[in-house]
């Protein structure tokens, strides 16, 4: 109990005292679901989610570099179901007032707008009821804006759009498309992330 207690108080102070969520130094963690679907059809109800873990370091301020590992599934009753996974570095850009301002947009304070770019393995791997199935495993690529929604300096939800390429080894040798989903993710200084681990000891 005192662990919990003193990892509490830690994370709270963090989010009470922290001054910029985005400079040098900071830790991004969280992930985000997209490409949620639930159809009721008449040749069968089809269901589908994905989910991308990700972790990332601000190298200098509004620069983070990390990685992430995506993980979906989508099936249809009658119809079968696909697979799909990625994994590989990311890099993610936060926009400053007067970058917004040179395109003529102000947002609120607590509003911050951003560029992620992501690179690695990814496949997509189809098994229907019937016929053959088909796959796409090699090289991925994706991109797109976002924007974080701060609920306080240290927590934000946002919302991201990318466009998806993974070109490679399978019956489809390509395969584009646009991942839309939402996340939530914790910005935290290496100081309280160190501290927060002790504690845990």
């Amino acid at each position: 109990m005192k662990k919990i207690m003193l990892s509490a108080l830690v994370l709270a102070a963090t989010a009470l005292g922290a001054s910029a969520q985005t400079q040098k130094g900071y830790y991004l963690i969280g992930g985000n679901i997209g490409n949620i679907s639930a159809d009721l059809q008449k040749s069968g109800s089809k269901f589908g989610i994905g989910i991308t873990p990700k972790v990332a370091w601000f190298v200098q301020d509004n620069l983070a570099i990390g990685g992430q590992v995506g993980l979906g599934y989508t099936t249809q009753k009658n119809a079968g179901n696909t697979f799909t996974y990625s994994i590989g570095p990311l890099a993610r850009y936060y926009f400053g007032d007067a970058e917004m301002e040179k395109v003529k947009i102000n947002a609120p304070k607590p509003v911050r707008f951003f560029a992620e770019a992501n690179a690695g393995l990814a496949g997509s791997n189809y098994n229907p009821k019937e016929g053959a199935s088909s796959s796409t495993n090699g090289f991925n690529v994706g991109i797109g804006p976002g924007v974080a929604f701060f609920l306080n300096e240290n927590i934000a939800l946002e919302a991201l759009a990318k466009y998806d390429l993974t070109l490679g080894f399978g019956s489809t040798p390509a395969l584009n498309k646009i991942n839309v989903g939402v996340g939530f993710q914790i910005y935290l200084p290496g100081s309280k992330l160190k501290a927060l681990r002790n504690d845990m000891k």
